[in-house]
């Protein structure tokens, strides 16, 4: 249980103080399980407003009053996302965030943020997700994530063993930081020069290229599958490429390109790495998801929002 019989006093400058320390974690199981900055830091939010509110000296534990209360309104918001995301136009990508201050975005086990990856658990339901993000990015117990959710120790258990087989087919083994470097580079370089052959080098076999525009002018709305289709996407437009200037970003733990155009970041280019090469290509260019990205930059280095609720 969370909560005790002998009330004890707190003061606002202690639920700050509690909160902020905590925030990270609760922006990583959030984030993971939506997906979206945006929608990650309103569940924060949402939780500070409830932790305010909340008779604190009946609290034992606030990270653990604080990550369930976090896991379940994640929960309920992913729900009617899902319905949101039936209406969007072409592929859609999770939200990429800046992790050059926070790798691991609280989590225990930085991997685990990797874009593609999290693009991979929308296979999951909203309560598998949290479930499978909970145990396997956070490290926690079975028994403490059946408490945070109102299961049962054995229903936890099969949801984390039967969420790993539905993942099980997706490469999940990927490369060092150094290779995964020298591959992205690999990568831009060939598509700047139109270098299809060496652009396929780099490929995996069955590679997969996805652009996220949400109805973008010139975006592919549909995934573009296998070696040779993607590398001669990646070529197909030099104009595409001619004045880009490229900077390298942190994104979800993995050097990525921010593609700018007349100075403005236009497009945000990541990949995803195995030992066979690059298995997925992600091509970032709505507007709103690259503001997201950008406004994420301050995640760490602030904490908005946090002023009395009111009552």
């Amino acid at each position: 249980m969370y909560l005790e019989s002998a009330p004890k006093t707190r003061d606002l400058d202690d639920a700050v103080s509690v909160f902020v320390q905590h925030r990270a974690r609760l922006f990583g199981i959030a984030y993971r399980v939506l997906g979206s900055v945006v929608e990650a830091e309103d569940v924060v939010q949402e939780v500070w407003l409830r932790w305010q509110k909340t008779d604190r000296s009946l609290v034992v534990s606030p990270m653990a009053f604080l990550s369930s209360a976090t896991t379940r309104l994640a929960i309920n918001v992913a729900q009617s996302a899902r319905v949101r995301r039936e209406t969007y136009i072409g592929p859609w990508l999770p939200e990429p965030v800046d992790t050059s201050l926070d790798p691991a975005v609280g989590a225990q086990r930085a991997e685990a943020v990797e874009l593609a990856l999290l693009l991979v658990l929308e296979k999951l339901s909203p309560t598998e997700r949290a479930v499978y993000v909970l145990r396997e990015a956070f490290d926690y117990s079975y028994p403490e994530i059946a408490e945070m959710l109102q299961l049962s120790v054995v229903n936890v258990r099969k949801i984390v063993s039967r969420s790993r087989k539905r993942l099980s087919d997706e490469p999940r083994v990927s490369v060092d930081a150094v290779e995964h470097r020298r591959l992205l580079d690999a990568f831009v370089s060939a598509a700047r020069t139109g270098d299809v052959a060496s652009l396929e080098a780099v490929l995996a076999p069955h590679a997969v290229s996805l652009s996220d525009g949400n109805g973008v002018r010139g975006v592919a709305r549909v995934p573009v599958l296998g070696r040779a289709r993607v590398a001669n996407l990646a070529t197909a437009t030099p104009r595409f490429w001619r004045d880009a200037d490229l900077r390298p970003v942190q994104v979800n733990g993995r050097t990525s390109m921010m593609i700018h155009r007349a100075g403005t970041p236009a497009t945000i280019l990541t990949v995803a790495a195995s030992a066979e090469g690059i298995h997925r290509v992600m091509w970032v260019f709505n507007p709103d998801k690259i503001a997201a990205f950008l406004s994420s930059r301050s995640r760490c280095a602030a904490v908005p929002g946090l002023a009395p609720a009111d009552g």
